[in-house]
């Protein structure tokens, strides 16, 4: 085959590549303008944009799972919403009673409806609960901490941050396989270094804005370990929605964002940096 006709082949998908590389950047400014603007706000803006974000993911997880249009479904999205109503009140002290309550209506249902579900189904729909669904409420939690106006900022950081620093590291020292059959690209040394870059990213940042907080003693310290132990974790998180979507057989979990996929296609590793940093500032610093 001549050169140009190669060239006339590469054009297409030069040009596929470019498109798609225009989408992921437009999605990705308009999710950073949505950050900028919603988490400084707070209060009930955020918490709309939470819970928008965590229906969004369950009915994602839950069409993966082929539970959408189902009763399962139904208490699964019936719960999340009391969840919610919970979280906005104050009263989390009663979620874990709504969590026990919710899976005893979906184990009844599924005794009263035998043989309509497998009782894999009744699994499905309350992990896509608390997985697709709570999870996401501790960027709403986060942000209601003291200080929370700049440690929720956080959960960005450590997530995005890993991902660019796991990405170099290793592209530059990659070497020994993390999940040679989930994700061949990902290596031990990538981790290792998602991990140092994110925590010396949240040193960094609590050190730039260290006149800001008024109720955290040694900022520094705590925002690295919270971005070090959030960073950990995140690769579970992308690795576990990896593998959900392997075994569903889908590439992607939905198309709302141009160029990255569904909601928990862009947002899978902050399904647990989010916990993760809650908790982490909850034992260091609160």
């Amino acid at each position: 085959m001549s050169d140009s006709a190669l060239d006339d082949l590469r054009q297409p998908q030069n040009e596929k590549r470019k498109s798609s590389f225009m989408k992921r950047l437009l999605s990705g400014a308009a999710l950073l303008f949505l950050a900028f603007l919603f988490i400084p706000l707070g209060g009930l803006p955020l918490f709309l944009l939470t819970l928008a974000l965590s229906l969004l993911g369950l009915f994602e997880l839950y069409r993966a799972f082929s539970l959408e249009r189902t009763a399962l479904g139904g208490l699964g999205c019936l719960a999340l919403l009391l969840s919610y109503l919970l979280l906005y009140l104050g009263r989390e002290e009663l979620l874990p009673m709504l969590l026990i309550l919710s899976l005893m209506a979906m184990l009844s249902l599924y005794v009263l409806s035998y043989p309509k579900y497998h009782i894999d189904s009744v699994s499905e729909s309350f992990f896509g609960l608390v997985y697709a669904g709570l999870m996401m409420s501790y960027l709403y939690r986060t942000r209601t901490l003291p200080d929370g106006k700049i440690l929720s900022w956080l959960i960005l950081l450590s997530s995005w941050g890993t991902d660019t620093f796991a990405y170099c590291a290793g592209m530059l020292f990659g070497r020994t396989k993390m999940t040679p059959v989930l994700s061949p690209k990902k290596t031990v040394e990538g981790a290792i270094g998602g991990v140092i870059g994110a925590s010396a990213l949240g040193f960094f940042y609590a050190l730039l804005f260290r006149c800001y907080f008024t109720a955290v003693e040694r900022p520094e310290i705590i925002s690295a370990v919270s971005s070090a132990a959030a960073s950990l974790i995140s690769m579970a998180g992308d690795l576990a929605a990896s593998g959900i979507k392997r075994d569903r057989g889908i590439k992607d979990y939905g198309r709302l964002i141009p160029g990255h996929g569904g909601i928990l296609d862009r947002f899978d590793s902050m399904l647990f940096t989010a916990p993760t940093v809650y908790y982490a500032l909850r034992f260091l610093s609160f």
